[in-house]
């Protein structure tokens, strides 16, 4: 397994009519993410990719049209989180096996006010019943969603248990200081904000890149603002920055899959897992709008959507 470091955009995950997974449409966009797309690496299956809205069954085998794609699985993390033990290990254990570079893992997230003692056990349970050896996991902090937060405190007391498997969290919560408190207390832990703007403060503070959401289209522009330096640098910083505001505005993972449906004219990538809804017919003019005033359009990507609606053009993908 590899180490993920750069910009890794949170994949969404395409759906078909029946609210399956779309493998072969899955394939083909972290196939653009990696070449294209400007991404370092993929969370697969994660918020964005609405994972624990597919059943455990569903997930692996979307894990599985992966590692039979002949995509570098050294790029990827997976999510495995999950409220039941026994699902968490169980698709942790496929990701190990299948060779994914990392396990994301949420913390159980129906029971609140969970103690430090019984999240640590938890995630414990979880290595033990996994087994350690080649296990890659990475500890998934967003408390706004799973109301279970990954403490510093716990996640100091687990990364010095198991030094060699707990190699970092992505942080979603938003606070670059609790990012940054990671990173000063724990040695070579790796730490991912959300946000392609906390790219600004990669190297100031420590940071191992990004995991975002809108990195499914910020790619290009983060990428460069991660690996570049001086104005070019800041001048793709901000764009990022900014085509993710036009984009937040909306439900981010419906607001995300609308994005996608106007950059590949592929009407169904708007289609979302219950019980999420996707963006409004007014919601995705208001998109359009606000994406039109961003430097997504310098790519050519949305100008002939916006402005010739009823002429058809090449798909993203090729």
């Amino acid at each position: 397994m590899g180490k993920l470091q750069g910009v890794i955009a949170a994949a969404a995950t395409p759906v078909t009519d029946n609210f399956s997974i779309d493998r072969d449409r899955l394939v083909s966009h972290c196939r653009w993410l990696l070449a294209e797309g400007g991404c370092d690496g993929i969370n697969l299956l994660g918020t964005t990719g609405e994972a624990t809205s597919f059943s455990t069954g569903a997930r692996i085998d979307a894990m599985r049209g992966i590692a039979s794609s002949g995509l570098p699985l050294d790029r990827f993390m997976v999510g495995t989180g999950a409220a039941a033990l026994e699902d968490a290990v169980r698709l942790t254990a496929e990701a190990k096996a299948l060779g994914f570079a990392g396990a994301l893992l949420l913390p159980p997230f129906y029971y609140k006010d969970i103690a430090a003692d019984g999240l640590v056990a938890y995630v414990n349970a979880v290595i033990e019943r996994v087994g350690p050896a080649g296990l890659k996991l990475y500890l998934y902090h967003f408390p706004q969603n799973s109301g279970v937060p990954f403490g510093i405190d716990v996640v100091t007391r687990l990364r010095n248990f198991y030094p060699d498997v707990i190699l970092g969290l992505k942080d979603s919560s938003g606070d670059l200081e609790y990012a940054a408190a990671l990173t000063r207390s724990l040695e070579k832990f790796d730490v991912f904000p959300s946000a392609e703007a906390s790219l600004g403060r990669a190297r100031e503070l420590g940071f191992a890149g990004c995991i975002s959401a809108t990195a499914n289209v910020t790619g290009p522009f983060a990428q460069r603002a991660w690996s570049g330096t001086g104005e070019d640098a800041e001048k793709d910083l901000v764009q990022a920055v900014e085509i993710r505001a036009a984009i937040a505005r909306f439900p981010l993972v419906a607001a995300v899959k609308a994005s996608l449906a106007l950059l590949t004219r592929e009407s169904n990538w708007r289609t979302v897992m219950p019980p999420l809804s996707p963006l409004s017919g007014d919601q995705v003019g208001a998109l359009k709008h606000a994406l039109s005033a961003t430097a997504l359009m310098a790519r050519g990507s949305l100008e002939q959507e916006i402005q010739f609606t009823n002429n058809p053009r090449p798909n993203l993908y090729g």
